[in-house]
C-alpha cells in the first residue's frame, strides 16, 4: 500500500513538474498570443469599419459588402496564423495546404470567379445602373438588379433575364438609356406620282405638332431614295429617351392621318396577274 502511495506521490510530482515546466515555457507566449488575438480583432475591425465608411456612396453597396466580408475574413486568417505561430504550432504546412486547396477551389470555380471579377467590374465602373434599359446577350430588358455574379434585368414582355456577369462584362453591351435625348429615324413613302414637296410640308407640320419632339437639334426631313415603288422620305427627330417610344408610334399614326387627308399617297405592294387565253 504504501508502495502505492508513494507511486501515486512521484506520479503526481511528475505531472505537476511538467505543468510547471509548459507554464513556464509557453504560458509567456500563450499570454502574449490572447493578447495579440484580441488587440488585432479590435484593429482589423476598426480598419474595416473605417475603409467601409470612407469608401460609402463612392462604390455600389453590394460590392462594399463583399468587399467588407473578403478583407475581414482575410485578415483575421492572417491573424489566426500568426497567432498560432507565437504559440509554437507549425504553420508552414498548414499555410501549404490552404494555398493547395485555395488553387484546387480556384480551378474548380473558374466561371463562378470570372462572373464575380465582372461583376466587381461592373459595380465599379457603372457602365449601366439599375433601371437602364440595356441590349446585351441578345436581349433587351431593364436592369432590375446587379449582383456579384449575375445581373437580372426584365425584358418588355416581363421575362426575367439573368444574365452571368462575366458573359457582360466581356461582351458588347447597349446602354438605351445612357444619354439623356435619343434621334427617331422614321422611314415615310410616297408614290411616284404625288407631289415631293406637298409630302414634305405635311412632314413637317405634323413634326411641328408633336409637342414632344425636342426643337434642337433641328429634326431633319428629306427624300432618302427612290425605291421600286415609292419616294421614300427620312424623317429624323430628337426626344427625350422617356419619350421616345411614345413618339415613334404616335408619328406614325399622326403621318398616314395626314397623308389621307391630304390626299398623299402610300405605296404598298401590288402584283397584276394576265391570263391568257390558249385558243
Amino acid at each position: 500500500m504504501d508502495n502505492i502511495l508513494e507511486t501515486g506521490e512521484s506520479q503526481a510530482k511528475e505531472i505537476s513538474m511538467w505543468a510547471m515546466d509548459m507554464i513556464m515555457a509557453y504560458g509567456p507566449n500563450l499570454v502574449l498570443a490572447i493578447l495579440t488575438l484580441i488587440i488585432g480583432m479590435w484593429i482589423i475591425n476598426k480598419l474595416v469599419a473605417g475603409v467601409d465608411k470612407a469608401m460609402q456612396g463612392k462604390i455600389e453597396p453590394t460590392l462594399l459588402r463583399f468587399m467588407h466580408s473578403l478583407a475581414s475574413i482575410g485578415l483575421k486568417a492572417m491573424l489566426l496564423i500568426s497567432v498560432a505561430s507565437m504559440i509554437g504550432i507549425e504553420t508552414t504546412s498548414f499555410i501549404a495546404v490552404l494555398g493547395a486547396a485555395g488553387l484546387a477551389v480556384g480551378l474548380a470555380l473558374q466561371g463562378s470567379l470570372a462572373n464575380f471579377a465582372g461583376g466587381a467590374l461592373i459595380l465599379l465602373f457603372k457602365p449601366f445602373k439599375v433601371g437602364d434599359l440595356i441590349e446585351a446577350q441578345g436581349f433587351i430588358g431593364t436592369v432590375r438588379e446587379i449582383q456579384i455574379f449575375n445581373t437580372i434585368i426584365s425584358t418588355g414582355d416581363n421575362r426575367k433575364v439573368i444574365i452571368p456577369n462575366g458573359a457582360l462584362s466581356n461582351g458588347s453591351m447597349i446602354n438605351i438609356n445612357a444619354e439623356s435625348t435619343r434621334r427617331v429615324d422614321l422611314l415615310f413613302g410616297i408614290g411616284y406620282g404625288d407631289d415631293i414637296d406637298k409630302a414634305k410640308a405635311v412632314l413637317q407640320r405634323v413634326v411641328s405638332e408633336e409637342a414632344r419632339i425636342l426643337k434642337t437639334p433641328e429634326p431633319t426631313i428629306a427624300v432618302s431614295a427612290l425605291a421600286d415603288s415609292s419616294v421614300n422620305f427620312v424623317c429624323r427627330v430628337w426626344v427625350n429617351t422617356a419619350d421616345y417610344w411614345g413618339v415613334f408610334f404616335a408619328m406614325h399614326e399622326n403621318v398616314k392621318k395626314a397623308f389621307d387627308a391630304e390626299g398623299v399617297s402610300i405605296p404598298f405592294p401590288q402584283r397584276d396577274v394576265h391570263i391568257h387565253n390558249a385558243n
